[in-house]
């Protein structure tokens, strides 16, 4: 996983316009950024980077012996990659546990068994690259993890590992206790850009610890590594926003509009920064923007309808649930979350059409990496999956 960051809003229904998940679409709003090089040369004020010690795809001996004792190198990679599932999630073996207090190197992840999606995939990538198998990270568009973290709020997104097996095929490697709502999205991301995640990822849980100095270190590293690192600029200015400095926290959160311009979270961020600041008509113009920009994005009704669902205002539900599969009719868990909604009206005649639509999506789609006990799914070349990006927030009060 990786994480953006905001701080606390009031949610009336267990939602707000605080929630979103990244889309396609475009949010549609002018803010007539200009870029400002003192105030960026100001925060982009590295010429080398600060941790060039620290690796988190660094191995030591002892996991190269692992790997060497455990694998045959002349076996195929199909079977050196299930035989790496085996050694990492097994009890047998390591028994890698799912944990998100903190984001590990491979080393790190290695000793002490447990790790979030980024640790764990670093420890993954760097014995299939030992091994000799084809292995690079992956970002992946799922409903977004939100986690309540004192005044903050933390959007947790998804990050596995991805690879070549032949021309015709590549596998899959994913490490979390649940996957929801894939979106059917993916995009390969090189090592540096993986690398500033890791220290985004740094930033974030120094950020939650209030160590502000440490957080701020962190992510200017993560903007050394990668200045278009959208989520890395909306932290940044949460920090910046944390020390008074409101100049540079406002020139953070356009930053991280302008370099992406799907980031809702940097919106959300700059209407509560205006109305934190007394300028009434910049706030509501940027909650406008959010507002159409959720009225478009079918999973943010989605999420609606679940909320709906568990306070069994199921007529609004089904509403939601509507609306979502009017916006994007191939995602089977519409389908289902509004045979939900009809099976609790006592509609069960259409519910039962509507399982069936949901069955049939799946069945057509046997590609899309779903949740399960196996870790590793084998995809051929005509894969659903599509580019996208993700991301790590935090989200201002």
């Amino acid at each position: 996983m990786f994480q953006e960051i905001f701080k606390h809003t009031k949610f009336a229904t267990g939602l707000s316009a605080g929630l979103w998940l990244t889309a396609c679409v475009s949010i549609d709003l002018e803010t007539g950024f200009l870029s400002n090089e003192d105030i960026n040369r100001q925060i982009l004020d590295q010429t080398e980077e600060a941790f060039p010690e620290l690796d988190p795809l660094y191995i030591s001996d002892e996991i190269k012996r692992l790997v060497d004792d455990n694998l045959n190198s002349r076996s195929s990679d199909r079977v050196k990659v299930n035989k790496l599932q085996e050694h990492l999630y097994d009890e047998e073996y390591l028994h890698i546990q799912y944990s998100d207090v903190r984001t590990h190197t491979a080393m790190e992840a290695f000793q002490t068994r447990e790790g979030n999606c980024l640790s764990v995939m670093n420890l993954y990538i760097a014995m299939a690259r030992y091994a000799g198998v084809d292995a690079e990270f992956q970002t992946v568009n799922v409903q977004p993890s939100w986690d309540r973290r004192g005044s903050l709020l933390v959007l947790s997104q998804h990050i596995n590992a991805t690879g070549r097996l032949s021309v015709n095929s590549y596998y899959v490697v994913d490490f979390t206790p649940e996957i929801a709502l894939q979106k059917l999205t993916s995009r390969s991301i090189t090592d540096q850009e993986a690398r500033a995640l890791y220290f985004n990822n740094l930033g974030a849980e120094a950020l939650i610890a209030e160590r502000i100095d440490d957080a701020l270190v962190y992510f200017k590293n993560a903007l050394f590594l990668n200045p278009t690192l959208s989520i890395a600029w909306n932290n940044i200015g949460t920090t910046y926003k944390h020390q008074g400095n409101t100049a540079f926290a406002e020139y953070s959160y356009q930053m991280a509009f302008n370099t992406d311009n799907t980031n809702a979270t940097s919106i959300n961020n700059l209407a509560k920064f205006y109305r934190g600041t007394g300028n009434a008509r910049l706030a509501r113009e940027y909650e406008i923007a959010i507002q159409r920009f959720n009225n478009l994005n079918p999973y943010y009704h989605y999420a609606q309808g679940a909320v709906a669902m568990r306070n069994r205002d199921y007529e609004s539900a089904r509403k939601s649930f509507r609306r979502a599969l009017l916006l994007k009719e191939v995602e089977p868990d519409f389908h289902i979350g509004l045979a939900r909604a009809h099976v609790a009206l006592g509609n069960t005649r259409e519910a039962e059409k509507l399982r069936d639509s949901a069955e049939k999506l799946l069945a057509e789609n046997q590609q899309i990496y779903q949740p399960s006990d196996q870790k590793v799914r084998i995809i051929n070349n005509d894969s659903i999956l599509r580019n996208s990006s993700p991301g790590i927030s935090i989200l201002l009060n």
